[in-house]
């Protein structure tokens, strides 16, 4: 292949557009799934689609048409949503990073964790799919619309929404401060 002025560009390759982006997609249809195995099927399910269709990428945000297909094939599984709860997923656990250990703080993180997860799970789909994409995935209003297939400015709209609703379904009295809440922020604010 080669430019207008003539110098070679070398071919998209799927291992370059696709497979930096295996653990957001994990991450992605984890949230959907609301399962570690089906998460784990529908990735290899996708990744499986995408390397079948990879001639039709046409450049651009391999992440987006990645993450796409992974919203699309979980959306395909006619709905194979588990009856029973699931194990809580430990971000920490899974991530490379080890920090220092400080039970005030890891305990205030957990209740975090575990008050923004049950929220999350209690919203429509519709909700979490914008959420998790824009905020634990960090995708750009352009990504998200990419991804979803919407126009730019319904992303936006329905963005709003989302973060409406999930600020109302987060329970008023789990969020007040308490002192320690307040010891550790204080703390925090001091070592930056």
């Amino acid at each position: 292949m080669s430019t207008p002025t003539g110098r070679s560009v070398a071919p998209e390759r799927f291992e370059d557009i696709v497979l930096p982006h295996l653990d957001a997609a994990y991450r992605l249809a984890r949230w959907l799934t609301r399962n570690e195995h089906d998460a784990e099927d529908v990735v290899q399910e996708a990744s499986l689609r995408a390397f079948r269709y990879f001639r039709t990428f046409a450049g651009g945000n391999g992440r987006a048409w990645f993450l796409r297909i992974v919203r699309n094939t979980c959306c395909n599984r006619g709905g194979h949503k588990p009856n029973t709860p699931t194990d809580a997923f430990d971000e920490e656990q899974h991530s490379g990073a080890q920090l220092k250990f400080d039970p005030e703080a890891s305990l205030l993180h957990a209740a975090d964790a575990s008050l923004i997860e049950e929220t999350l799970r209690n919203l429509p789909d519709r909700f979490r799919q914008l959420l998790v994409l824009r905020e634990l995935e960090g995708l750009s209003y352009q990504e998200l619309a990419d991804v979803l297939e919407i126009p730019i400015g319904t992303v936006m709209s329905r963005l709003s929404r989302a973060r409406l609703a999930f600020r109302r379904a987060v329970p008023a009295v789990s969020y007040a401060p308490e002192p320690a809440r307040l010891r550790q922020a204080d703390r925090a604010c001091r070592e930056r």
